[in-house]
């Protein structure tokens, strides 16, 4: 009997071939259990129900929502009558404004973050310095360099224009007629002196319709959510063992940037979960913004939201004492905490920038030039080393993060002003 000396050499060829034919259904990738893992808890479909809120017995009230969402684009509740909460959170823009700083009747020191996802933070701000959707929306109301206004004043356009739909969702409305107005922010001397003339159960009554608006706020926001990717498409195709179409969904060099953005990038060490974020606080090393006052970020965040007098402990939550685990379990620790910030979202990072807690960087590249040096910390102790990546591997990183873009999660009617 004749040996085929080329028969082994064959079986070598076609098993070449099958395993080129697999890795190109992979987009040129395959990815073990560990890597997969990393996978299924980023895509959109591992996304938990939206959190309970106890500090907010409305937060799920479909008429406090309408009426949020009313709020929300009504610029009258504002000093200047020309800002609303949707003018740095345009829905056309993902809720954010495409600016460095936030510019309400007054330009702010930080950066608008989106609205999209945020009900599922336990803290909220760059900071943390809010612990509640609701208490969030309450703080902007009466900033001097946004909405630049004070409670007292909101009352009076509640009783005014909204009475029959307070009234619905909260009951009986008290008097406020008799209050004076005010226009100006409650930090100015004319409202503080004001303010402190009222009889206690005048302030009471006015804080409670205040605490309201900003629950109804809070409702609406909830709806926010964020859409499916084509990451999330890719994934899904992925964990179903459809290669062909996931080779179609995602291009070589997206899957090359996946790769390093669970791997060697370390991306996922704040950047992890559904949203695209711990939902924690970290020094990068960001340098400070030109011309603006020292920001410490989460150092003095902790004892803000510790004060806060809206916070789940406060008397205006609807939460027990033991529901406010987060709260009462903060450690304030200046040292380590100092300049340590919020990662946000990455879902449509591509079409929110600039970046960072003040807009210091304009692209994604400038970002991920940042990471990759990993410049020293202009305060406190950054937690980046530098990552060595080449030119390439950034822009395929970049070109990963472009594959988050999807669209917001929401029935159209509330993208919108109400009509």
């Amino acid at each position: 009997m004749k040996t085929n000396f080329y028969f082994p050499a064959l079986l070598v060829f076609t098993g070449l071939a099958l395993l080129a034919t697999a890795c190109s259904a992979f987009g040129g990738a395959r990815w073990n259990e560990d890597e997969l893992a990393a996978l299924r808890s980023l895509r959109i479909g591992s996304l938990p129900p939206l959190p309970d809120d106890p500090s907010n017995k409305y937060a799920d009230d479909s008429r406090a929502a309408a009426f949020g969402q009313k709020l929300f684009f009504d610029p009258r509740f504002s000093s200047n009558g020309k800002v609303a909460c949707a003018t740095c959170h345009l829905p056309d823009q993902l809720f954010q404004d495409g600016t460095p700083l936030a510019n309400g009747v007054g330009i702010t020191d930080r950066r608008t973050m989106t609205l999209i996802g945020t009900a599922y933070s336990p803290w909220l701000f760059w900071d943390g310095r809010k612990d509640s959707l609701w208490a969030q929306a309450l703080g902007p109301m009466e900033s001097p360099v946004e909405h630049g206004g004070n409670r007292t004043y909101y009352a009076h356009l509640i009783d005014q224009f909204y009475r029959a739909e307070y009234e619905a969702i909260f009951g009986a409305m008290p008097e406020v007629s008799h209050l004076p107005v005010v226009v100006g922010s409650r930090q100015s001397s004319e409202a503080i002196a004001v303010w402190e003339a009222m009889p206690l159960e005048d302030r009471e009554a006015v804080t409670r319709i205040y605490v309201n608006m900003g629950k109804s706020l809070a409702a609406y926001e909830r709806l926010l959510l964020p859409g499916e990717s084509r990451f999330d498409q890719y994934v899904e195709a992925v964990l179903n063992s459809d290669y062909e179409s996931a080779d179609k969904i995602l291009n070589d060099d997206e899957v090359a940037g996946l790769k390093l953005f669970i791997g060697r990038a370390n991306c996922t060490n704040c950047h992890n979960g559904s949203l695209f974020t711990n939902n924690d606080f970290h020094n990068t090393g960001v340098p400070a913004a030109k011309d603006l006052p020292e920001d410490v970020g989460r150092a003095k965040g902790a004892e803000e939201v510790l004060a806060d007098e809206f916070n789940c402990l406060s008397v205006y939550s609807d939460a027990q004492p033991d529901q406010c685990s987060e709260l009462n379990f903060l450690v304030i620790d200046a040292h380590q905490q100092e300049r340590q910030f919020k990662p946000p979202s990455l879902r449509n990072v591509a079409q929110r920038g600039p970046y960072m807690h003040a807009g210091q960087f304009a692209t994604l590249e400038e970002v991920l030039n940042h990471y990759n040096t990993a410049p020293e910390a202009p305060a406190g102790h950054s937690e980046l080393e530098p990552l060595n990546l080449r030119q390439k591997q950034i822009e395929q990183i970049i070109a990963f993060l472009k594959a988050l873009d999807s669209p917001i999660n929401a029935d159209p009617q509330w993208l919108q002003a109400p009509q």
